[in-house]
């Protein structure tokens, strides 16, 4: 007959405060650790601190060397009344939205052909891949402005939306990078149990790449949303397809002087990319950071 043991309740001891000299030492060594990185933070986020502070302002104290906002100003309402935006806003998400579905339409299938697939030429095509990225975008800029003049779509959003429904090599360069990172026995595995190529696209590897997906998506959309010369080239004469970048540009040369309504402007243009990520950065970074290790 075993005897039965009985544990102690542990017992939660309270914990020991450091002194305050200790917590202050252990404060300025962290502190000049970190040094380098407190700099440059604060480098990149000084900008940022003055447009927020600006748009707060009213006009003489946007004009004046004063730093904080008093008394505080609403401009952003203003900002909406004198331009567009909502209407510059949708383009702009349509613009972005579509070119990334484009660009993991396109680009998913053929990273994964230069990755997990054998077949002749696959490295040939590859650098080919790899040869598109060190062709500046002015030499293709002529050709296709004409291409698109005569296809009747100058004027319109799909000729900065078309190109990336037939791959872009950068997303192509990073998905295929993550995808070599996969191990091949979950492929195998599913090949034995009668997967078809596709299948094993869409169920097992696209499963695996999510990191790699979301970082490529996180990157499209941001240059969507960020493109200037590409709407503006393309849709410069036609201000129902103008987007953010050339609705801000407009908006600035058209308020050269009142500062406070410009930065409120551009702290709305901001602000859904800084909130988009944030929100997909833990994605972000694992993506990138783990794309490479396998060349």
């Amino acid at each position: 007959m075993s005897a039965t043991v009985l544990e102690a309740p542990a017992i939660a001891l309270p914990r020991r405060e450091l002194p305050r000299a200790v917590r202050r030492k252990r404060f300025l060594i962290a502190v000049a650790d970190h040094s380098l990185l407190i700099a440059a933070a604060i480098m990149f986020l000084a900008p940022l601190l003055f447009i927020v502070l600006t748009s707060f302002m009213t006009n003489d104290q946007a004009l004046s060397s004063k730093i904080w906002p008093s008394p505080f100003q609403w401009n952003f309402g203003r900002a909406f009344s004198e331009a567009p935006l909502w209407r510059y806003s949708l383009n702009t998400m349509i613009y972005a939205t579509l070119s990334t579905i484009g660009v993991l339409v396109s680009s998913i299938p053929v990273a994964y052909a230069l990755s997990r697939l054998r077949w002749r030429g696959r490295n040939v095509a590859f650098v080919l891949v790899l040869a598109t990225m060190m062709l500046p975008a002015q030499v293709t800029v002529v050709p296709l402005y004409v291409m698109y003049a005569k296809l009747h779509l100058v004027g319109t959003l799909w000729p900065l939306i078309i190109p990336n429904w037939f791959g872009d090599a950068f997303s192509i360069f990073l998905l295929r990078q993550f995808f070599m990172t996969i191990p091949e026995e979950y492929s195998d595995a599913a090949r034995v149990d009668g997967c078809s190529e596709l299948r094993i696209m869409l169920t097992v590897v696209l499963r695996l790449a999510k990191p790699a997906i979301a970082a490529v998506a996180l990157f499209s959309f941001l240059y969507a949303w960020n493109d200037f010369f590409g709407p503006l080239l393309y849709t410069g004469e036609n201000d129902a397809h103008w987007t953010l970048s050339v609705g801000l540009a407009n908006f600035r040369s058209l308020h050269q002087v009142e500062w406070n309504v410009t930065m409120a402007a551009t702290l709305l243009v901001m602000l859904p990319v800084i909130a988009l990520f944030f929100a997909a950065q833990k994605a972000f970074v694992e993506g990138v950071t783990l794309t490479g290790v396998k060349g």
